[in-house]
């Protein structure tokens, strides 16, 4: 399996980026660890202290007070050591919560910038765990990884730095076993740290799986289907197991490396100690002082083991949410040339597009709706209605031609300012777990009630509105749970006009509406599209009957504009022929 190698450029810049803003807790932090060190370094000391004065002949008052104060000392050191645990662990976990919730912040961003070519070749499963699994694996990585290693290897050099004044020979010894320690540590790191990148990988395929399931889980069950997803949840996780497997194999590797080095400290300091014991050159209490300075040797190198396995588990995220981060949108600003306010005349001049290379969608598309006009689109499924529509909102571009909207081509505008002045109602509604208020602004507070409440009067929802229990404050399900169709659907509309776009693309809007409902949207349409312009996507031919002309497409080409009743007065015309024979046959 190929090795994770990442440039230590990278660690740099994620760590400068996030905790630069943290720099007071950092220094905090800082402070409390090397005062931590500091006290460890103390305690052996005053423990051989009290060793070697009890050991004295004849220690009299002075002496029994002596070994009191140093009994005292003891637990004094040991109680403040305690406390500056305690005061750490809370500066370096609030430090890693902070820095990770900003990178998720960002990656969120970010998904949600980029254009729906990235959307439909990732399943929302596999986002979310790019965006929450592979972040909270570097929650270590931010919160105290630097400065912890950094003090880890400050308390190894200060017990090297007092064994070497306690005798040269103990001092080099010690070395020796902790540069082969640290190095045995790294270099079993080298060949675990692969499987945790495959790991990552693994769950996020999970993920995206199930997320997909359950969010069709209403199809799936009603189709007979269950079987086949259970077999294919089986089917991942049995080739979830084996890659675990080796990921666990991986740290078990470190840890029993670990055990094993820490008992060769321990011979080591056995030996050593024996070796200056018999030449007469320590006593109890430096013996004792040796075995406990190894002993607090061991809990640095613990440490660095730990984190050097926070270090591939690191490793394995950072190439995951770099290559997130360096995914560029297809769609990107333009130098903001400006639309005009108002209806925005559409023109398209020699459009072709295609979902995938060498394949073609639209074919040359080349027509003018001047502002205020209302188009009806018609077409059979897979003509390229929708992805007309689509090319408008800029959710793709074209492979070749201009698209302008209001005389600007589409490519010099902000998109945020283009779909602001682009308004799409489609057939299938998405309301989120939020109040009324939200769903229909958007969260969007500069929207008063008042005209909220004349939206929802005007599409004959008046009625509905004062029946909620909260009014506005209502929350609503999510997908909409406890709505009928109708009823999202024409929340659905409220939406797009409590935003007032200059285009209004209507994409089989009506289809989920019974006759009753319809007919009372219909009226509140006439009203609401006054002043604005308009798109019809329709197979029904009662949707149409308000265009002002009709624009057929066929195979992606466009086969007839014009006017719609001198179309329809046409009788060699291709609308008037579904007049005539009825649109939904021709269209079928």
């Amino acid at each position: 399996m190929k090795r994770i190698r990442i440039p230590l450029g990278q660690y740099a810049r994620l760590l400068s980026r996030y905790l630069k803003p943290q720099r007071g807790s950092i220094v905090m932090l800082t402070i409390l660890l090397f005062s931590s060190i500091g006290l460890q370094l103390v305690n052996p000391q005053i423990i051989r202290y009290f060793l070697d004065t009890a050991q004295a002949p004849g220690p009299g008052d002075d002496g029994g007070q002596a070994l009191l104060c140093a009994a005292a000392l003891f637990i004094g050191v040991s109680l403040l050591l305690q406390v500056l645990s305690v005061a750490a662990t809370y500066y370096g976990e609030n430090i890693g919560w902070i820095a990770t919730n900003q990178l998720r912040s960002d990656v969120a961003s970010h998904c949600l910038k980029l254009d729906l070519s990235f959307h439909k070749s990732h399943t929302s499963g596999a986002i979310i765990e790019r965006v929450d699994g592979d972040i909270n694996s570097l929650a270590n990585f931010f919160s105290n990884f630097v400065i912890t290693l950094l003090g880890n290897l400050l308390l190894i050099i200060g017990i090297l730095v007092l064994l070497f004044r306690e005798n040269w020979i103990l001092g080099a010894g010690m070395l020796v076993f902790v540069v082969a320690a640290i190095w045995i540590i790294q270099y079993i790191r080298k060949y675990a740290s692969p499987y945790w990148g495959r790991l990552r990988q693994v769950s996020s395929e999970f993920f995206g799986f199930l997320g997909e399931h359950l969010e069709g889980t209403e199809d799936t069950r009603a189709n007979g289907a269950t079987g086949y997803v259970m077999h294919r949840f089986h089917s991942i996780l049995r080739g979830w197991l084996p890659v675990r497997v080796r990921a666990f194999f991986g740290w078990a590797s470190m840890w029993s490396t670990t055990i094993a080095i820490f008992a060769i400290g321990n011979a080591i300091a056995f030996a050593l100690s024996a070796y200056l014991w018999n030449r007469g050159a320590a006593t109890i209490g430096t013996v004792y002082m040796i075995f406990y300075y190894t002993e607090l040797m061991a809990k640095p190198i613990e440490k660095i083991r730990t984190q050097m396995e926070d270090l591939q588990k690191a490793d394995a995220s950072i190439v995951r949410i770099r290559e997130l981060l360096d995914t560029r949108s297809a769609i990107q600003d333009g130098p903001g040339t400006p639309l005009s306010g108002g209806p925005l005349g559409v023109e398209l001049e020699q459009v072709s597009f295609g979902y995938e290379e060498g394949q073609s969608t639209l074919r040359e598309l080349d027509f003018r709706i001047e502002p205020g006009m209302t188009v009806g689109l018609l077409g059979r499924t897979g003509s390229g209605k929708s992805t007309l529509a689509r090319l408008l909102l800029r959710f793709y571009d074209p492979q070749a031609g201009t698209v302008r909207l209001g005389g600007v081509p589409a490519r010099e505008t902000a998109v945020a300012e283009l779909r602001s002045k682009v308004g799409l109602v489609t057939q299938t509604i998405e309301l989120f777990q939020a109040t009324v208020r939200d769903n229909l602004t958007f969260f969007d507070r500069d929207i008063p009630d008042s005209h909220i409440a004349q939206v929802l009067e005007e599409l004959g929802m008046g009625d509905w509105l004062r029946s909620l229990p909260d009014g506005l404050d209502t929350r609503i399900e999510s997908g909409g749970g406890g709505l009928s169709a109708g009823e999202a659907q024409l929340l659905s509309f409220a939406r797009v006009f409590l935003a007032d776009p200059g285009l209004v693309i209507l994409d089989e809007a009506s289809s989920r509406l019974d006759p009753a409902t319809e007919r009372t949207m219909e009226k509140a349409i006439d009203k609401l599209l006054d002043g604005r312009t308009c798109i019809i996507i329709a197979h029904r031919l009662t949707t149409v009957q308000r265009a002002d002309r009709i624009l057929i497409l066929e195979d992606g080409r466009l086969i007839e504009y014009g006017d719609r009743k001198k179309l329809a007065a046409d009788p060699d015309s291709r609308f008037a022929r579904m007049l005539t024979a009825g649109m939904e046959e021709l269209l079928a």
